[in-house]
């Protein structure tokens, strides 16, 4: 039980704000700048200084396709997708950025 003597004592801090939130950047749009592969993940640049890296393994055909084979993608016109073309090697598949950017329903819902 807080007695009013306690209850007294507690005051809430009140700290200064060293910048208003409009001194702050959030990212208005997801867009691919660049994408490179190393070993385990594909690093995908955004034009707004973001990098995402996704795990190979999250993606069977990349994680199974043969390295140089990974790098011979394309990106969209609208800078939102990455795509194997299977008439330029042997990768048929499309990344879309906002897929691993944007929350995901669960089925227990």
């Amino acid at each position: 039980m807080v007695t009013k003597e306690k209850q007294a004592e507690q005051t809430d801090k009140w700290y200064d704000i060293a910048y208003p939130a409009s001194a702050y950047t959030f990212p208005q749009e997801a867009l691919i700048h660049r994408v490179r592969f190393d070993k385990d993940y594909m690093n995908v640049e955004l034009t707004d200084g973001r990098l995402l890296s996704l795990p190979l393994w999250w993606i069977p055909t990349l994680h199974n396709a043969a390295p140089e084979e990974r790098e011979k993608y394309e990106i969209s016109q609208d800078r939102k997708m990455i795509i194997w073309d299977p008439d330029k090697c042997s990768i048929n598949d499309e990344v879309r950025i906002d897929d691993y950017l944007a929350p995901r329903p669960t089925n227990a819902e």
